[in-house]
């Protein structure tokens, strides 16, 4: 239930948002909507309107009053409350069979039966991407950063990324005792697609050997190079942080259509290759071991519901303050707003220069360059 206790509360015309949560889970999604809420109804008497499974649920109009929520419950709860989906209401839009509209059209429907001021969009780079374009289209919409990892452009952070770094970091560490007890190399992949974030700080927290990232092509002889060089110096083991959107010297010559249909045919992730080349190459015995959905699964850190929290509250800030059109952003500790349309389509990738990838790389970790 809400309740409220500012003496002080604004006078706001902005009364009725929608919140929607799109794209992949993330730990800190309800924390964020949490203090949301809070923020709002206390600071601002809003009210709050849930968006179930993120733009289908905008499309169809499945919605819902959010007063009764358990907030108390929500704060360090993983997942999302209001469930998502990766529906692009931009990427080739067709009518609705039933309806006969189109998604922007069913859209405009939801927004006037439920008599919403502005819409609050949770997500990572296509989230806000689609939110951009709503709000080009005439929404007051605001978006949230959410993603384990941490990829969004006009964010220093983004929440969810540090439990993920958590995780990702106990699992390194629990597999270095199995390669260690049984003279293994063990490829370990974690998460990141298009960008290395999170494989290059859990490595560099889980002690890895080496690190591949999506940022840095790698020579499997090299790599192998690396690892023989090891075994010879007296190590029995090493352990080897991949990315699953890791690629080597041929791929990174691949057009993107190329590089699309080249991973599409593959029957495994890219760790099981590098497993497999790394043996041929080596002569050592290589395991695989994906990490996978635990990454962004389970409950947030205390580091990742202050930042949710905080993010949050100041997202209700700027509802009243009408700052539509924008990311609710970290930098410098600060909260700031980073239009969406510098965020729209745009990745943060690791650059050649980044201090941590140069920290990496004066400890000895080999990227496999």
């Amino acid at each position: 239930m809400f309740f409220s206790y500012n003496k002080n509360m604004k006078a706001n015309n902005i009364k009725t948002i929608g919140i929607l949560t799109s794209g992949g889970d993330a730990p800190g999604l309800n924390a964020a909507i949490r203090s949301l809420c809070l923020t709002g109804k206390n600071k601002y008497n809003m009210k709050f309107i849930g968006v179930r499974n993120g733009y289908r649920g905008l499309i169809d109009g499945d919605c819902f009053k959010m007063d009764d929520l358990d907030f108390d419950s929500m704060i360090s709860s993983g997942g999302t409350i209001l469930g998502t989906s990766r529906v692009k209401p931009f990427k080739n839009p067709v009518p609705d069979e039933k309806t006969g509209l189109l998604p922007v059209e069913g859209i405009k429907q939801t927004f006037k039966k439920f008599k919403l001021d502005a819409l609050v969009c949770l997500g990572g780079n296509g989230t806000n991407t689609t939110a951009s374009l709503l709000y080009d289209e005439g929404f007051n919409v605001i978006g949230l950063p959410k993603t384990i990892d941490n990829d969004i452009v006009g964010t220093d952070e983004t929440f969810g990324f540090r439990t993920a770094i958590d995780v990702a970091t106990s699992g390194l560490n629990a597999i270095r005792t199995t390669a260690r007890s049984h003279s293994r190399v063990m490829v370990v992949e974690i998460m990141g697609h298009k960008v290395g974030w999170l494989g290059l700080y859990s490595g560099i927290a889980g002690n890895a050997d080496a690190i591949l990232l999506p940022e840095i092509p790698y020579d499997i002889k090299k790599l192998g190079k690396f690892i023989k060089a090891r075994k010879e110096a007296g190590h029995n083991y090493s352990i080897i942080a991949c990315s699953e959107g890791a690629l080597d010297l041929n791929e990174a010559k691949l057009s993107k259509k190329e590089f699309k249909k080249a991973r599409e045919a593959m029957t495994q992730s890219v760790a099981y290759r590098v497993a497999k080349e790394l043996e041929a190459e080596t002569g050592l015995e290589t395991r695989t071991s994906v990490l996978g959905y635990l990454q962004r699964g389970g409950d947030p850190s205390p580091y990742d519901i202050i930042l949710a929290t905080k993010i949050g509250s100041a997202a209700a800030d700027f509802l009243a303050e009408k700052k539509f059109g924008n990311l609710v952003a970290v930098k410098g500790g600060e909260i700031v707003a980073t239009p969406l349309s510098k965020v729209a389509g745009a990745v943060k990738s690791i650059t050649a220069d980044d201090p941590m990838l140069l920290t990496a790389r004066n400890l000895g970790i080999c990227f496999g360059d």
